[in-house]
């Protein structure tokens, strides 16, 4: 009798979807999804509506971060007996911020072939209409939820060159554009990209001063957010990058005058140049 396990590998396909118009999902996706065995997705129900809507119907199972660890063998036995699968997302781009980077790197380590079928990504989206540098760009995801452990998170960008990129959500985009603002300086340009690809698209621009002012006034605290910052002009020396850094995790507990006095305490550099470097980020 022969096994299965004879049988070649089968092909592991990192599918991206649309963030918002169905209009975008590729012709090569639409083909993947129809002819592999097993589309695993981030929600199942989600994806069910997106393969009804082009007249497909396929065995799904579903594939996030809270039973990954569980899953991922499940899919690798499935690929090794030959089957094909198609990971998905909820939108956009698996692995950009969801799950699936774990699995990736197991089948390749086991031999087994992973395919890209590119799609839409809110963070190119984003990129390609904010009007900021894109040359260079770092993508930051969700900051963490935590106030301290944002600022500190933040504290470490603080001399970034780069556009960074940020997803945030409708519930923390008000806390977090008002951090952006005080650790990065008002006067640092940036823009909210709302409702990407979808009816309601729009794209707000200014300083994080200018941005943080129009929330829930001409901004509306409504749908899916892409916030983009721009990169820092001045580069700081490695002694005042960490005041910088301190200062940004001190001023989550502390006044901020206070926060420049230990600043200074804790990096020995003065409290007049702790001071200057906090009034003048870049």
């Amino acid at each position: 009798m022969t096994s299965t396990r004879d049988r070649p590998a089968g092909t592991l396909h990192i599918v991206g979807t649309p963030i918002g118009n169905l209009k975008d999902l590729s012709l090569r996706a639409r083909e993947v999804l129809g002819a592999v065995d097993l589309i695993a997705a981030e929600d199942t129900r989600r994806t069910r509506g997106l393969l009804s809507s082009i007249g497909l119907k396929a065995t799904l199972i579903a594939y996030h971060d809270h039973n990954e660890a569980e899953r991922a063998p499940h899919l690798l036995d499935r690929l090794l007996d030959g089957e094909s699968v198609a990971l998905v997302s909820d939108a956009g781009t698996p692995l950009i911020s969801d799950p699936g980077w774990r699995l990736v790197r197991t089948a390749l380590a086991r031999g087994i072939a992973v395919v890209s079928v590119p799609g839409p990504s809110a963070v190119s989206a984003a990129l390609s209409v904010c009007g900021l540098p894109t040359d260079r760009f770092v993508f930051e995801g969700f900051l963490p939820r935590r106030k301290r452990q944002r600022a500190e998170r933040l504290g470490a960008l603080l001399s970034e060159g780069r556009t960074m990129v940020f997803f945030e959500s409708v519930h923390r985009l008000t806390d977090t554009l008002r951090m952006l603002s005080e650790q990065f300086g008002g006067q640092r340009e940036a823009a909210i990209a709302r409702e990407l690809t979808k009816a309601h698209e729009c794209v707000y621009t200014g300083s994080l001063a200018e941005l943080n002012s129009r929330l829930g006034v001409e901004i509306p605290l409504l749908g899916e957010f892409v916030v983009v910052v721009a990169g820092a002009h001045v580069i700081h020396s490695p002694e005042e990058a960490e005041a910088l850094r301190v200062f940004s995790l001190l001023c989550a507990v502390l006044p901020p005058d206070k926060a420049v006095s230990l600043s200074a305490r804790i990096t020995g550099l003065p409290r007049n140049a702790v001071y200057r470097l906090t009034r003048k980020k870049d």
